[in-house]
């Protein structure tokens, strides 16, 4: 009997010593960067920590699918493990399943209710949701819970700077800056904050800061050139615009403002050089006369012409939804397979599903007629 009892014990031992040998192998992989070759070892234990490091390893690997079945397995099991829960939501965000991750976070939420990441993730995903009033109040708890959350108060700022709110965007901008003076993010915010004002000697401090810090991007050049302009700082402005022109010499806002500024100077030859060179580098924008084109050639009825030239228009004003209608529409008659049309249907309700109108409705009536076409063409 002790025999028998002293060889199961040493079989459990050996069995616990070889897990344990696994899972350090695994962690080792894991941190190497070895993802594939970890999960093959974790596998290998029924520890539920070697679930959640599968669960991270498919997830390092992009194989988001797997990651997700994996996460969801751990917290079914572990329902109070945050930890999990956390990764899990957040992985919901990146993968754009947004109300899985609302129902998570809000569900974190509740039984952690001080932890500010959970609150500044829940607005994020109201922010994909386009839900601006539920993600201001998930920034605003967030800051609640920690005043120096530096994404929260990022957040609030842009909202603010967009809506052109000076005031409101300057409180949270200062309080982040006040917890990390160099963050170039609320600094441009603040920047931009005074420029969209006209407020242009307050705002070229804080872009010069930018550029001190590193920040040459064509964009901040344009406009710290741009309020050296205003200030009639004139040397400062040539050479910060000969900088963005440095960068990208077809920049015609940049040529434009560079001969205004030999203007002011009384240099009238420069500025007529600058100025001409200006219109010199405009691409036109030919939306009009490529969409008048499609209409001739579908009057002549030559769909796949006119195809041709709507999506010429289209790709001079992708903001445009009916341009981009109109190419379903001619695709669907150039085309006898479904298959073929369906990827610009489903397009366009990428595009501009978020809009409101007849067409959402016919689109995805369209959709839905094509996916049977192609499911009974296989039958």
């Amino acid at each position: 009997m002790r025999t028998v009892l002293k060889g199961a014990i040493l079989m459990v031992f050996v069995k616990a010593e070889a897990q344990t040998s696994a899972l350090a192998v695994a962690d080792s992989l894991f941190s190497t960067g070895d993802f594939t070759k970890a999960i093959n070892h974790y596998a290998q234990s029924n520890d539920q920590n070697a679930s959640l490091q599968i669960a991270r390893s498919y997830n390092a690997l992009g194989r988001y699918d797997k990651a997700i079945a994996q996460y969801e397995d751990v917290v079914a099991k572990q329902p109070e493990a945050q930890i999990a829960g956390f990764e899990l939501a957040k992985l919901y965000l990146k993968t754009k399943s947004y109300e899985e991750g609302r129902k998570l976070f809000s569900k974190l939420i509740a039984s952690n209710d001080s932890n500010p990441e959970y609150h500044y993730y829940l607005g994020e995903i109201f922010t994909e949701l386009n839900q601006p009033a539920s993600s201001l109040n998930s920034y605003k708890k967030a800051i609640e819970k920690d005043s120096q959350h530096l994404k929260s108060l990022f957040r609030l700022g842009k909202f603010f700077v967009i809506k052109r709110e000076k005031e409101a965007a300057l409180r949270y901008l200062n309080q982040g800056l006040n917890v990390y003076p160099d963050d170039v993010s609320l600094i441009n915010l603040k920047a931009l904050g005074y420029f969209n004002n006209n407020e242009y000697q307050k705002a070229l401090p804080l872009f010069e800061r930018l550029v001190a810090l590193g920040e040459t991007q064509e964009f901040i050049l344009s406009k710290l050139a741009y309020c050296y302009f205003k200030s009639w700082e004139f040397e400062e402005a040539k050479s910060t615009y000969k900088q963005v022109l440095f960068f990208n010499d077809q920049n015609s806002d940049a040529y434009y403002n560079l001969g205004l500024v030999h203007l002011k100077e009384q240099q009238l030859d420069s500025a007529q050089i600058f100025i001409q060179k200006s219109i010199e580098v405009q691409t036109p924008v030919l939306t009009q006369e490529y969409e008048a084109l499609a209409r001739i050639e579908r009057l002549r009825k030559n769909p796949k012409m006119a195809l041709k030239y709507y999506q010429m228009a289209h790709e001079e004003a992708p903001e445009v939804s009916m341009l981009f209608h109109n190419v379903c529409t001619l695709a669907d008659q150039v085309y006898d397979n479904p298959e073929k049309v369906l990827p610009y249907y489903e397009e366009y309700l990428e595009r501009y599903g978020h809009e409101d109108g007849y067409s959402i409705e016919m689109v995805k009536k369209r959709v839905s007629q094509l996916k049977e076409e192609i499911y009974f063409g296989k039958k």
